[in-house]
């Protein structure tokens, strides 16, 4: 697929940005987790951090919001790592037999599935605090004041927590379709919100940038997750999809394909609209949505 810009002064070959951020993250995820003893707990950790078909979401938005602020990429790269530790982690945990009980992510058989659910729990608990201190151990501090290093890190303790992605997790264990909104944001949503501010922070955003940032993020974050239900519905039998109804808590499951399509229409309108507003601000930002949706999801639904 040939993804490219048609900025009004420029060309903007948004496929390579996505393709060259990825392939740097890769580099440096690869060199933040190197095998240590004891080298299973550190096989399971890259396992889920370098899983091969990994959009690296998180990092290239973390980045590409840096960036648009006038940040320097070398900047954000500790934090992009970290992000991307952060949500592997969530992952692995949010897969366990106890919580979602999915016996693949990501293309390959789960965490647990493979180093079973002790070592899996154990996999996450390391990814949390390790990418805490990546962003802490290899930030430059000539280029990230120690103030917005501060915030970064509290912004994603707050995502993770019991203000974010642990209460989402919390009301889908409870199973109540009356709860979907709220757990779709919290689980999805957070971590989208999550990198995008994390990438203004980096690069000195104002407030009401920051602000604007976090609604993007979160839109786009229950975006991908609103879309990846409904085309996992498409392809399913009925039977699969009366089975999945039971225990699924999602926009599709609560309203069906069609009403889902609709939520997921109103999220990238709403997110694009937060965007237009950084159009001043360089090229990043003007086609940023469309790499976003076209390279995160592949298949138009719309």
């Amino acid at each position: 697929m040939s993804v490219s810009g048609n900025s009004k002064s420029t060309q903007f070959d948004l496929k390579t940005y996505w393709m060259t951020l990825i392939s740097e993250i890769n580099q440096k995820l690869d060199q933040a987790i190197p095998i240590q003893y004891p080298e299973e707990i550190y096989e399971a950790m890259r396992y889920s951090v370098l899983a091969k078909r990994t959009k690296r979401a998180p990092p290239v938005m973390c980045i590409a919001a840096c960036e648009l602020f006038g940040g320097n990429r070398l900047a954000a790269f500790p934090t992009a790592c970290a992000l991307e530790m952060v949500h592997a982690a969530s992952l692995i945990h949010d897969d366990l037999p106890c919580m979602d009980d999915a016996p693949s992510r990501r293309g390959q058989p789960s965490n647990h599935a493979v180093y079973g659910v002790d070592k899996a729990i154990l996999a996450g608990d390391a990814l949390f605090p390790l990418g805490f201190r990546h962003i802490v151990s290899n930030t430059p501090s000539d280029l990230v004041p120690e103030p917005r290093l501060l915030r970064v890190i509290a912004e994603i303790a707050r995502a993770v927590g019991s203000t974010g992605m642990a209460a989402g997790q919390f009301l889908d264990l409870e199973g109540s379709l009356n709860s979907v909104e709220f757990v779709q944001e919290k689980k999805y949503g957070e971590m989208g919100e999550c990198s995008a501010v994390c990438g203004g922070l980096l690069a000195g955003a104002e407030d009401d940038e920051i602000q604007r940032l976090r609604r993007y993020g979160r839109a786009v974050g229950v975006l991908y997750k609103v879309i990846d239900d409904v085309l996992e519905a498409k392809s399913m039998s009925k039977e699969d999809e009366e089975n999945e109804k039971k225990k699924a808590k999602s926009y599709v499951s609560l309203y069906g394909v069609e009403k889902a399509v609709e939520v997921a229409e109103e999220l990238r309108t709403k997110a694009k609209k937060e965007l237009d507003g950084f159009e001043k601000y360089g090229r990043v930002s003007s086609h940023y949505i469309t790499l976003l949706i076209m390279q995160l999801i592949e298949v138009s639904v719309f």
